[in-house]
């Protein structure tokens, strides 16, 4: 199934590119889920159907079912459990519902799912998500330790109290397989990412920013949109020096993106099917460009080393830092981080070095000679 994620500047009109694509798939004889909160599509809309993520009732219902599940150690302390009309949503509340809602959109009888994500920065958050919390679920609660589980109802009955790690290993696993279901969906190689953008002083930024944030999770960019886009001929003085402003900016974004799918601004807010029609990104010709890979060369002929090649376009060198902890390298582009697990081979090995060269981060690896394998 194919996934289209729909980001961008914060009012540079998301939500309707996202419903106009969505409407524009359906009328082409696609069945088409529409997830967004806050997208009216029109009646007329054929097989799109949409789903509405609710952040209040999806809370309430996941804590209700963890306060069930840990009934046992509640009595215990003696606690007063919550009722449903009593309990608010906490902040971070929106996030886990979207996750539940990608989750979901991956499943059911649609061709197509175009969610409606929230403002770049926040969605690249957000697509990050998954993975921050599986590690640090699974460094605070390794699985391993649950090979201790048949042990417990015995300390059970000699403490006399119910043991909690149980239902507590139990509800961590169940986060575990929702959260890999999720960050699945968004590295699937048929989602791609869509970001729209209102021309401006802050288009081409906001690109790079995309483009660095998505390439570190491994997500391709796969459509930019510049939105409300002004006519270029007018009378009026005012307007024609509006408009070419656009216009230059839209110039530099066409040399930064390549592509550009443009979208005129229809004067209004758009209303019913009509409108929609008018603002549906034309989908690229050309098939969709991989994902950027992390790919490991071997030159240890040439060389004696081993180059681990990490694609981050429009990355500078004084904006990266990269440290290796264990099995993993923690690296830090501009804003953002992440911990990248070692490949095996190069778990056996040293850093020696890197370079960064066009957008390709090259860290080279030394065999450790004591953990790889003479030869003759």
């Amino acid at each position: 199934m194919r996934i289209i994620l729909v980001t961008g500047l914060g009012g540079a009109g998301r939500t309707t590119v996202a419903a106009a694509t969505a409407l524009a798939e359906a009328r082409a004889g696609r069945r088409v889920l529409l997830v967004s909160e806050d997208a009216d599509p029109p009646a007329d809309g054929g097989s799109l159907r949409v789903l509405r993520p609710d952040p209040a009732a999806d809370f309430r219902r996941e804590f209700l079912a963890l306060q069930a599940r840990s009934g046992a150690a509640l009595d215990l302390l003696g606690a007063t459990p919550f009722e449903d009309a009593e309990l608010t949503e906490l902040p971070g509340s929106r996030h886990f519902a979207l996750l539940r809602a990608l989750r979901d959109a991956a499943h059911g009888d649609h061709d197509l799912a175009v969610v409606d994500l929230p403002p770049l920065t926040e969605a690249l958050a957000l697509l990050a998500l998954p993975e921050q919390l599986r590690r640090y679920l699974r460094r605070l609660l390794p699985p391993e330790r649950q090979a201790a589980r048949a042990l417990r109802p015995m300390l059970a009955q000699l403490a006399g109290v119910p043991m909690p790690a149980q239902w507590l290993y139990e509800t961590t696993a169940r986060w575990e397989a929702e959260l890999a279901a999720a960050q699945a969906v968004a590295d699937a190689p048929t989602t791609r990412v869509h970001l729209v953008l209102e021309p401006g002083p802050a288009a081409t930024r906001a690109l790079r920013t995309a483009r660095l944030g998505l390439a570190l999770q491994g997500l391709a960019l796969d459509a930019v949109v510049a939105n409300r886009l002004l006519p270029a001929d007018s009378d009026d003085p005012w307007f024609a020096g509006l408009a070419a402003e656009q216009h230059r900016n839209l110039a530099e974004l066409r040399t930064a993106a390549g592509v550009v799918h443009e979208l005129p601004h229809l004067g209004r807010a758009p209303r019913g099917a009509e409108d929609l029609a008018l603002l549906a990104p034309v989908p690229p010709a050309a098939p969709l460009a991989p994902a950027p890979g992390h790919e490991v060369e071997d030159r240890r002929e040439e060389d004696g080393v081993l180059v681990w090649h990490i694609a981050l376009p429009g990355a500078v060198k004084e904006e990266l830092a990269l440290v290796r902890r264990g099995d993993e390298l923690l690296l830090t582009v501009g804003p953002f981080r992440r911990h990248l697990p070692l490949p095996p081979a190069l778990r056996r090995c040293t850093v020696t070095g890197a370079g960064l060269v066009d957008g390709d981060l090259r860290v080279r690896f030394t065999p450790d000679p004591g953990l790889w394998p003479r030869t003759p």
